[in-house]
């Protein structure tokens, strides 16, 4: 059975078609500047092939992915009929979806009905809904949510400490996002470790342009960096995580900007771009702070003293802390990062191997074999978790 997964942005369409017999990627590609001119990435194992070509909106785009999957040259199918199923992946599902779901006119009315959480991501995901429902009638669709994963999150873990009356109007609470990574590498983290996810309490860091920690209690998250929205948490790339909230309004009445300027300004030009004034690139901050840039090292330093910090948080929640895992573009090849961050935490019994952290584009321990709590690199894999999920829900 062949499941396709689609993630649409604003103005972009990633995709990759998966095998689920083997779990292999049979083609993977991304549409960008769709509503402005276009272009198309497409990979097998016959190679690369990318072509600009106009992409008005979302429907031409998975109009484009499905003539690629065909094609003589470059397809991987002879059929549309070959699609089994679409996974979808949506960034908000609030608090009406705790699990994937197949995607109904009740659940899609139920996504939009949310969107004031998402404003920039749902719109564009329901979209790829409806792009994927036209060119593929019949074929059954999947919701895979990012905050579903941490929908186990205690009271004690969600509430902010505003007016209770603002939760039960709004919604206003933490939900969390990155919940198809974090889910994935600590399901990878038991095999590794060769224990029982049931036992074991992580500290799963997704690092990226976006940054998330989660602590998974036997399984469960319990807890998460990310808040309403991605902004809340740690120092990331473009955004500020946590913040005063009275600076929101001091900067406002300082700079004499709006409150839509001054939440891009938080978005969009804060978080280690923002304090290096160089990159939002760790490669770029690197070679900065090597070149004796101050702004680009203090970035760097903020970023692990946070990071750090946060784990210690969730190692004292769970009470304990069996090992750390770390993923995503700056998890996964950072070794640089991953000893600033993990230097913090020798006095509860992590001791990384020079050698083993040198490694990369794969999943390893890290850790002597002393140590206490284990750190693991583990390479996420969204698309293959959001083609599980999918499977698991149509029951195929």
């Amino acid at each position: 059975m062949y499941v396709l997964v689609i993630n649409a942005g604003s103005s972009s369409l990633k995709y990759q078609l998966l095998n689920m017999k083997d779990e292999s990627v049979l083609a993977k590609g991304l549409c960008e500047r769709i509503g402005i001119d276009g272009r198309l990435v497409h990979e097998t194992d016959k190679g690369k092939h990318t072509a600009d070509t106009a992409m008005p909106d979302h429907a031409a785009a998975m109009a484009i992915v499905l003539d690629s999957l065909l094609d003589a040259n470059h397809g991987v199918i002879k059929s549309k009929a070959e699609i089994t199923a679409v996974g979808h992946r949506v960034v908000h599902g609030g608090e009406a979806f705790a699990a994937s779901v197949l995607i109904t006119d009740e659940v899609e009315a139920a996504i939009e009905a949310v969107s004031d959480l998402a404003p920039l991501h749902n719109p564009p995901n329901l979209t790829g809904f409806r792009a994927c429902k036209h060119h593929m009638p019949g074929v059954p669709q999947v919701a895979v949510f990012d905050t579903a994963f941490h929908q186990t999150m205690p009271k004690k873990a969600y509430l902010y400490a505003i007016d209770y009356d603002l939760y039960e109007k709004h919604k206003i609470r933490r939900y969390g996002f990155h919940g198809t990574s974090h889910k994935y590498v600590a399901q990878q983290a038991a095999i590794l470790l060769n224990r029982p996810e049931s036992e074991l309490k992580l500290v799963t860091c997704h690092l990226g342009n976006g940054v998330s920690l989660c602590a998974v209690d036997g399984g469960e998250s319990v807890d998460t960096s990310m808040g309403m929205t991605p902004l809340e948490g740690l120092a990331m790339g473009t955004r500020c995580g946590d913040i005063d909230p009275a600076v929101v309004q001091f900067i406002m009445e300082k700079e004499c900007i709006s409150a839509q300027q001054t939440n891009d300004l938080l978005n969009k030009k804060s978080g280690v771009l923002g304090i290096s004034g160089v990159s939002s690139d760790f490669r770029d901050l690197s070679a900065a702070s090597q070149s004796g840039n101050d702004r680009a090292c203090a970035a760097m330093e903020v970023f692990a003293y946070r990071v750090a910090g946060y784990i210690g948080r969730y190692a004292a929640c769970m009470n304990g802390l069996d090992a750390i895992i770390f993923t995503a573009g700056i998890g996964e090849n950072d070794c640089g990062i991953r000893e600033k961050v993990c230097a913090y935490l020798t006095w509860f019994g992590v001791e990384l191997d020079p050698a083993q952290n040198a490694k990369r584009g794969e999943a390893l321990d890290i850790s002597t074999p002393e140590a206490k709590v284990r750190v693991l690199v583990i390479p996420t894999n969204e698309e293959l978790m959001i083609a599980r999920d999918t499977k698991t829900v149509l029951n195929l």
